[in-house]
């Protein structure tokens, strides 16, 4: 099996080399990520200016660099070094991608989106945390991460993406401990209350910023599974935004066997 493992926090990011290591055990293993972070860029494509590519080793660890976004690096791994892939990993992401208003927005979201457009099956990880620290140093952690990203990378490895789904998003809690169990949850619609704030400037010209506050999480929604349960949240995504399109719902006998399989292994 040929994998390809992409992020949107950057090349140096220690969740990009997470992945990579997890899914060694499964097979070939190509990492093509943005040569910086490039949070929040969703499915953007650059068109306008021509994109860079290079290999680079960060202590041992060789990736393909790029200058575009984490949608870019899906079609310059495809079709700008003409391989074929497998699977598409994207993650592991600082920081969670839950709800649908996260999820539009998400780069890591959108890498495994332009994926499933080429018709490559795609899974994004992210983790509900600040720091990398939170994780690298906690062994049961990284056990049960790992355990995770191998038991879903291998069962839509071995039978497909189930019927109706194009993406699965998976979101860690912030601590992951032995009782820790998976939820096939849907997305939440709104994960922040968006706020906007007015500053000024030294000169005193003014300028925004802007942010989110929590909101009170959904019930049964990867927001509340994440964030208040701290459990991990299996979300299934698709494409297909077409209110009159009759294709067929999703395999939910599937989807819940995977989540069972992932059960199994932590």
């Amino acid at each position: 099996m040929r994998i390809l493992v992409t992020n949107d926090d950057g090349i140096h990011s220690p969740g990009l080399r997470l992945l990579y290591q997890f899914a060694l055990e499964l097979g070939e293993v190509d990492v093509v990520a943005p040569e910086s972070p490039k949070s929040a860029t969703g499915l953007g494509i650059t068109l306008h200016k021509p994109l860079r590519m290079y290999e680079t080793d960060i202590c041992g660890f060789k990736v393909v660099a790029t200058s575009g976004t984490p949608s870019d690096t899906v079609y310059l791994a495809t079709l700008g070094l003409e391989k074929k892939y497998d699977l598409v990993l994207s993650g592991v992401n600082l920081g969670d991608n839950t709800s649908l208003q996260v999820i539009l927005s998400s780069g890591t979201l959108g890498a495994a989106f332009q994926a499933a457009l080429l018709g490559i099956p795609a899974i994004a990880y992210s983790a509900h945390i600040e720091q990398w620290d939170e994780v690298l140093n906690d062994r049961e952690a990284l056990r049960i991460m790992s355990a995770v990203v191998k038991a879903t990378a291998e069962f839509v490895a071995r039978r497909g993406m189930p019927t109706g789904v194009d993406v699965i998003s998976v979101n860690f809690p912030r601590r992951l401990r032995r009782g820790v169990v998976a939820r096939l949850v849907k997305a939440a619609k709104l994960r922040y209350a968006q706020q906007v704030e007015r500053r000024a400037d030294p000169r005193g010209v003014s300028y925004f910023w802007l942010y989110g506050k929590d909101l009170e999480p959904e019930r049964d929604t990867d927001v509340s599974v994440v964030l208040k349960e701290g459990n991990i949240a299996v979300t299934a995504l698709t494409l297909n935004l077409n209110v009159l399109d009759a294709e067929r719902a999703a395999d939910l006998r599937s989807l819940k066997e995977l989540v069972d399989y992932v059960n199994q292994t932590i």
